[in-house]
This record gives C-alpha cells, sequence and structure tokens, in this order.
C-alpha cells in the first residue's frame, strides 16, 4: 500500500517552507497548472507515503479543529527540540495537542 495525503491551501509557499525546513521533509515532485492546479509533493525519498499540498483559483475552505493533526512520530527528544526551536525561529507558535498521546 502507499499512502498520499492530499490538501488543497490558499498559502502554498509558506506550507512547503513550513514541512521542508522545519520538519525537514523533502520535496519529492511538483506541478504547475495542471488542470489549473499548482502542487508538491513533500516525503522522504523511497518510503511509501507522501503529503501532497495544491493551490489552485479556487479558494481552499478548510474548518480546522483541536483534533485536525497530522502527527509525526519523531526519533528523540533531541530531534524535537531542534524542529521546535526551528518553528520559534521562524515565528510559528506551538500549542499542545487536545489529545495527550500525540
Amino acid at each position: 500500500m502507499k499512502f498520499r495525503y492530499a490538501r488543497h491551501t490558499n498559502n502554498l509557499r509558506e506550507i512547503v517552507n513550513f514541512y521542508t525546513n522545519i520538519i525537514g521533509l523533502e520535496i519529492l515532485g511538483s506541478f504547475e497548472n495542471h488542470n489549473d492546479y499548482n502542487g508538491f509533493f513533500l516525503g522522504i525519498k523511497d518510503m511509501n507515503w507522501h503529503l501532497e499540498f495544491t493551490e489552485s483559483n479556487e479558494k481552499a475552505n478548510h474548518i480546522a479543529d483541536e483534533d485536525d493533526l497530522i502527527v509525526f512520530y519523531f526519533n528523540s527528544k533531541k530531534e524535537i527540540d531542534l524542529i521546535l526551536q526551528k518553528a520559534k525561529n521562524a515565528g510559528y507558535y506551538t500549542s499542545k495537542s487536545k489529545n495527550p498521546y500525540w
């Protein structure tokens, strides 16, 4: 099985920047003006999953809540601390998840 999470956005460049420069994913591919859509595939090379983010002239209309998350499990506390510091330096804020398991 392969897994792709696809989501339309109004902030494609910001999302690509976050997932590559903060989280550390790679740009696996991209496309422009494919049926009026632009997009990026992000993930880790040679894995069976990736994230796809798209934008078009049609605006995204998402209503997120506290349980609307993508959850990544990192390898160490040191790795998490580095990502949190990168996010803070880039002006992102952190919040505690509603579900304590995450």
